[in-house]
């Protein structure tokens, strides 16, 4: 069997133990990766939340080596595909061979049989190779000639895409973009952080950065499990579902945020809630995670796109237009007073 079916054998772990894995998991990865604090800290709470990540920026920021040194920072399992036009569906999912010395048929996993699999440039493979992930991303399995094969769990997709190259691409369809729980950039490092990239290739004295596990696909799960048991505020949902909606209304919006781009957002917001050591989600956490979560799932009107408006500048505007969650508990209360400081 490809898949880990295994049983836990960890129990969830509690909010302050997540709290303090989760900041040794990103000490870690910041050794190697620099620059990139918020990125890593919404790309871990995505993973935490048991989502997909999608980085889409230009090349030569170090996506690729964020996504390898998270997988081996969590200790999951990491292939990396580097993805052509010629790439075919069965390169990601695997196919059926035929062994002579049996004369049966053997079933060959592919690539996404792993903890972490990385599709690195997916706009650069057709849309039917793109479309092999789908079920990976949503159910965790793949089907090959009618029967289906569990992938090992946890399972994460994180896939860079070049926004600036068109000859020779394909954009990702809406609904793969869904299965993204989030979407980051990473953006170029200021002056100070390139410097330190430079300094730590020389310290290294070789290409590769290595990063050493910090926990094990066990204790991951464990996490994932903790994080699950957290509740929500009813008002706290409530907010997400305005938020959703309030896309769906926007003029420079053709399609809005579905029902699960809401989830998406109540998800993150509370892996991040956890990472931050609180058992309970404020709205700052909401707003925190509302570009990264919502902006790919909109389709704008011809008029925006020719406009030049982009996404997150509607789920910005969104955010200051909706109003926040009209009562909170105590907790939360004091929460945001904290986040706030104390006023003039």
């Amino acid at each position: 069997m490809p898949a880990d079916t295994t049983p836990d054998s960890v129990g969830p772990l509690t909010v302050s133990e997540i709290a303090r894995l989760s900041a040794d998991i990103l000490e870690r990865v910041s050794t190697v990766v620099v620059g990139m604090r918020s990125s890593l800290e919404l790309a871990l709470a995505t993973i935490l939340a048991g989502g997909h990540v999608l980085f889409e920026d230009v090349p030569g920021l170090g996506k690729t080596l964020a996504a390898r040194s998270i997988a081996s920072a969590i200790g999951l399992d990491f292939r990396r595909l580097q993805c052509t036009p010629d790439l075919l569906p069965a390169d990601i999912t695997g196919s059926f061979v035929y062994v002579p010395s049996s004369g049966e048929f053997t079933f060959r996993p592919g690539p996404v049989f792993t903890g972490l699999f990385l599709a690195d440039e997916i706009n650069r493979t057709s849309p039917k190779t793109q479309s092999a992930l789908l079920e990976a991303m949503a159910e965790g399995q793949v089907t090959v000639e009618g029967q289906s094969f569990p992938l090992p769990k946890p399972f994460h997709v994180v896939a860079t895409s070049n926004p600036i190259e068109y000859e020779g691409t394909y954009a990702l369809p809406e609904a793969q973009l869904d299965r993204f729980m989030v979407r980051l950039a990473v953006g170029y490092p200021d002056a100070q952080g390139e410097s330190r990239v430079l300094l730590a290739r020389v310290g290294r004295r070789q290409e590769r950065a290595d990063v050493a596990p910090v926990i094990d696909a066990a204790i991951l799960r464990a996490m994932q499990a903790g994080v699950e048991l957290v509740d929500v505020d009813p008002d706290i949902a409530a907010y997400c579902v305005a938020l959703a909606a309030a896309t769906r209304r926007h003029r420079s919006v053709e399609v809005g945020a579905s029902p699960r781009g809401s989830q998406g957002l109540l998800l993150v917001a509370r892996a991040r809630a956890v990472m931050a050591g609180r058992d309970f989600v404020i709205p700052d956490d909401i707003k925190a995670v509302a570009a990264p979560v919502l902006a790919h799932r909109l389709s704008l009107t011809v008029q925006a796109w020719t406009s030049g408006v982009q996404a997150v500048q509607v789920v910005d505007e969104v955010v200051n237009s909706v109003p926040g969650p009209p009562v909170v508990g105590s907790r939360e209360r004091a929460a945001v007073g904290a986040e706030e400081g104390p006023k003039a």
